[in-house]
C-alpha cells in the first residue's frame, strides 16, 4: 500500500523528531527516497540517516517553493499544519498526511484507538497490560513513546495506541475495534483557537471505529456519528462502581469484576480508567480473569497521581503530568474522597496562556492549604485566601511538611507546564519526590 502510494511521487517528511525520524526509517525500507526538513538547524539523531539514500536534508526555516514542489507531506504531529509554508503547498494540490495515516495504510491488526485531554497514558498503558495479562501479545504505541511506524516491525496482534490531537488532525483511515475519548478539557488553545475546534480533532479518533466509548459526564467526548456508542460513569449499572458484599466493587459488563479496594491505582478518576480499560481490553479478546490480574498489580505511570511516601500517616502524590487545569481538576476530584484529613495541593509554572478561574470554586472548598511556585503561581494564589507563595519546589515541600499531620494528603498537581523552572514534567517530578525523601533526612 505504500509503495503504491508513493509511487512516481515526491515526499517530503518535515519535522525529525522520534516520529518523524521512524517514518524516515519506514519510508526507506519500502524503496521511498524522501527530502528531509526540519524548522531546527540541529537535529539529534539525524546522523543515523544515510545522506546518500535521501534526496535532500533541509534543517531551518521552511522554504514555501520547496514544500509546494512536493507531491506529499508527512508532517510530524508537533508542527502546526497552518504553518504558512505548508498552507500555501496544500494551496498548490500537495497532499497531507502524518505517520498515523502510513501506519492505517499498512496495519491489518486489531487497533484501540485512545484520546482525551487527560489520563490517556493511564489508560492506554493499563489496556496493554490487562490484554497481556489474558495472554494476548498486545503493544502500546503512537503518542506513549513508540513510534507507531517501528511498532509495524513487531509481530503485536493487538497494537493499543495513544493518539494526540495533533496525531488525529492528519489520520483519515485509522480502523479500529473500539475508540475512546476520555475528556476535553481546555488545552493546546496556542494551536486550536477555541474549545469546539480542539473537540471537532479529538472526535476523528471515532472515524472508523466499531464501538465509541464516550465520557457521560463531558458531552464534548460523545460520538457524532451513527456508530455504536456506550457512555460509561461511575454511576452506571453495566459498567460503574457498585455496592457488593458490603464493599464497593467495579462493575463490568453487568457483572462485579473486583473490589475498589484492591486496585493498585488510587482515586474515583482511575477507576473510571479502570473501566474505560476494560471495555477496551474486553474489545480485543481480554479475559475477566485478565483483567482482575492487571487491576491488582498496576502501577500508576510515573508523574500521573504517583504515590512517592507514605510516611507517618501522611501520603504524598506526584501528579506533575498535571500540564493543564483540567487535569488539575481530574486528581483534586479523584483523591479529595480518599483524605480523611486536609488536602495540600502544590501548584504553578507556566500557564501556557490558560485561564485559571476554573480552578477556584475548587480550590476553596475542596483544598485546605495551596502551596504556589513559578511564573503563574501569583495567579493561582489569588484564587484562594490563605494560600502560601514560596520560590522553589523544595520550599513547598517543606512548607508542607511542617503542617501536615496523619490522614492528611500532599498532592503536587501543577495545572502548569514546567519550563519556567524545569527541563520537562518528569524533572519536576523527581525533584519532588526527592525533596520530599529530604524532609525526613
Amino acid at each position: 500500500m505504500t509503495t503504491k502510494l508513493f509511487q512516481s511521487k515526491r515526499v517530503a517528511v518535515i519535522g525529525l523528531g522520534l516520529s518523524g525520524l521512524a517514518t524516515v526509517r519506514y519510508l526507506l525500507k519500502h524503496g521511498v527516497k524522501p527530502v528531509l526538513m526540519d524548522t531546527r538547524l540541529k537535529v539529534a539523531g539525524l546522523e543515523q540517516v544515510p545522506a546518500d539514500k535521501v534526496d535532500g536534508i533541509y534543517l531551518g526555516e521552511l522554504d514555501a517553493n520547496r514544500l509546494a514542489q512536493m507531491d506529499v507531506l508527512v508532517v510530524s504531529p508537533g508542527l502546526d499544519p497552518k504553518h504558512p509554508a505548508i498552507r500555501f503547498a496544500l494551496a498548490q494540490g500537495v497532499q497531507l498526511i502524518g505517520d498515523v495515516e502510513l501506519f492505517a495504510l499498512a496495519n491489518s491488526k486489531s487497533v484501540l484507538a485512545i484520546t482525551g485531554a487527560n489520563g490517556k497514558s493511564t489508560v492506554t498503558r493499563l489496556t496493554e497490560f490487562m490484554l497481556q495479562c489474558s495472554g494476548v501479545h498486545a503493544l502500546a504505541a503512537g503518542n506513549i513513546g513508540l513510534p507507531i511506524l517501528d511498532a509495524l516491525n513487531s509481530d503485536a496482534d493487538v497494537f493499543v495506541l495513544e493518539l494526540s490531537s495533533f496525531q488525529l488532525d492528519t489520520t483519515w483511515s485509522l480502523h479500529s475495534k473500539a475508540a475512546c475519548i476520555l475528556n476535553v478539557t481546555e488545552d493546546h488553545m496556542d494551536r486550536y483557537g477555541t474549545m469546539a475546534a480542539y473537540a471537532a480533532s479529538k472526535q476523528r479518533v471515532y472515524q472508523g471505529t466499531q464501538l465509541a466509548i464516550a465520557n457521560q459526564a463531558d458531552p464534548l467526548t460523545y460520538c457524532q456519528s451513527a456508530v455504536a456508542q456506550l457512555q460509561l460513569s461511575l454511576n452506571g449499572t453495566e459498567y460503574g462502581v457498585v455496592q457488593h458484599q458490603g464493599d464497593a466493587w467495579l462493575q463490568v459488563d453487568g457483572q462485579p469484576l473486583l473490589a475498589v479496594r484492591e486496585m493498585t491505582l488510587v482515586g474515583s478518576h482511575n477507576q473510571f480508567n479502570a473501566l474505560v480499560s476494560c471495555v477496551l481490553a474486553l474489545q480485543a479478546g481480554a479475559s475477566r480473569e485478565g483483567l482482575v490480574q492487571a487491576l491488582r498489580t498496576f502501577h500508576a505511570l510515573p508523574h500521573r497521581c504517583q504515590l512517592v511516601a507514605d510516611h507517618q500517616g501522611v501520603r504524598w502524590v506526584n501528579d506533575s503530568k498535571a500540564t493543564n487545569v483540567g487535569a488539575t481538576l481530574a486528581a483534586i476530584a479523584g483523591l479529595r474522597p480518599e483524605v480523611t484529613g486536609k488536602l495540600v495541593l502544590i501548584a504553578g509554572g507556566d500557564g501556557k496562556g490558560a485561564d485559571f478561574t476554573e480552578l477556584a470554586q475548587v480550590l476553596n472548598t475542596e483544598t485546605d492549604l495551596v502551596i504556589t511556585l513559578g511564573q503563574d503561581g501569583p495567579a493561582i494564589a489569588a484564587l484562594v485566601p490563605g494560600a502560601v507563595q514560596v520560590k522553589d519546589l523544595q520550599a513547598a515541600v517543606k512548607t508542607a511538611a511542617a503542617l501536615v499531620q496523619p490522614g492528611d494528603l500532599v498532592l503536587l498537581s501543577p495545572a502548569c507546564a514546567s519550563l519556567d523552572m524545569f527541563k520537562n514534567y518528569e524533572d519536576r517530578g523527581e525533584q519532588f519526590a526527592q525533596a520530599v525523601q529530604k524532609v525526613w533526612l
